[in-house]
């Protein structure tokens, strides 16, 4: 039985992308390639796998058992990598993060990080077209934090640090800020300002449509959009304090959310296999300790 880590991986992202055609785009191999990599994972197994009497091959009984363990195995053998790769590794002076959120919430991990490792040079970023997970399996970027999706890739972990309340506003003189409750077909009749990276992919973003879209790059270009008049947004209420305060934001009283505020998942995310030199394992271990959270509108935690 001498399967290798390959034919695991190639198993495991046939099963993902439902067929042979699309996990050879996928990983960059010739169909023909991938086709015998099951095939001779299959013979080395004794067993069938794929299902190949329907149009798009489907997992057998046994492949729908055997792809648990067999991701498994390939989880323990990044781990391992990760592991070994970190005890090898040089004096780390360099590390980059993605922080989608408002900063003021992962401030204090980052001056802890900055009196420990003084010597290491910090480049923030904001990804543009929710592309953090590919930059982390890629090593672009070392660490994320990011509102929480509904699903990741495979091969990126995440921990959950705390919830934050993302609010739908508009400017004072726009004409949905005049209503006392706004129903999904009101806020559809306006122009909806989106930050490109969570246009769809936030829970229950679904509901949050218009007939006209436009898209930012960063929650402080929205901010600057909503303050002309030019659309309603969702935005994280912790970066508008101060103007809901002032009454130059309004927030909008959705018909659909009467006794409860907007709470989103604020997530630690980064990649299985991807080195992890000591100071990145440091501040990972300092934002997992981090209890994100804000009061709501009960002066309830939105994290317990």
């Amino acid at each position: 039985m001498a399967y290798s880590l390959e034919q695991l991986e190639v198993f495991s992202v046939v099963a993902q992308q439902g067929s042979f055609s699309a996990a050879a785009r996928h990983l960059g191999k010739a169909q023909s390639s991938i086709s015998a990599s099951i095939s001779n994972l299959e013979i080395d197994l004794g067993l069938t796998l794929f299902n190949r009497d329907t149009k798009l091959p489907t997992l057998t009984a046994a492949g729908q058992q055997l792809l648990k363990t067999a991701e498994l195995v390939l989880d323990q053998h990044a781990e391992l990598v990760s592991h070994a790769q970190s005890l090898a590794a040089v004096d780390q002076t360099s590390m980059t993060i993605a922080i989608e959120i408002p900063y003021s919430a992962v401030i204090q991990p980052l001056i802890a990080l900055a009196e420990q490792f003084p010597h290491i040079d910090i480049t923030i970023r904001t990804p543009h077209g929710g592309r953090v997970a590919e930059l982390l399996v890629t090593g672009e970027i070392d660490l994320a934090i990011t509102f929480a999706q509904n699903t990741y890739p495979r091969n990126i972990q995440f921990h959950q640090m705390g919830k934050l309340i993302l609010t739908h506003v508009v400017h004072r003189e726009h004409p949905l800020a005049k209503q006392s409750k706004v129903s999904f077909l009101e806020l559809k009749k306006h122009r909806r300002l989106t930050l490109s990276a969570h246009k769809n992919q936030l829970p229950t973003t679904q509901y949050l449509d218009a007939n006209q879209t436009w898209e930012a790059e960063s929650y402080l270009a929205l901010l600057e959009l909503v303050k002309a008049q030019l659309g309603w947004a969702t935005l994280p209420r912790q970066l508008i304090l101060d103007e809901i305060h002032q009454g130059e934001l309004v927030e909008l009283p959705l018909e659909a959310y009467p006794y409860t505020d907007w709470i989103c998942g604020v997530d630690l995310l980064w990649a299985k296999n991807n080195q992890m030199p000591v100071g990145t394992q440091w501040l990972k271990r300092k934002l997992i300790e981090r209890k994100i959270f804000e009061l709501d509108r009960s002066a309830n935690s939105t994290t317990l």
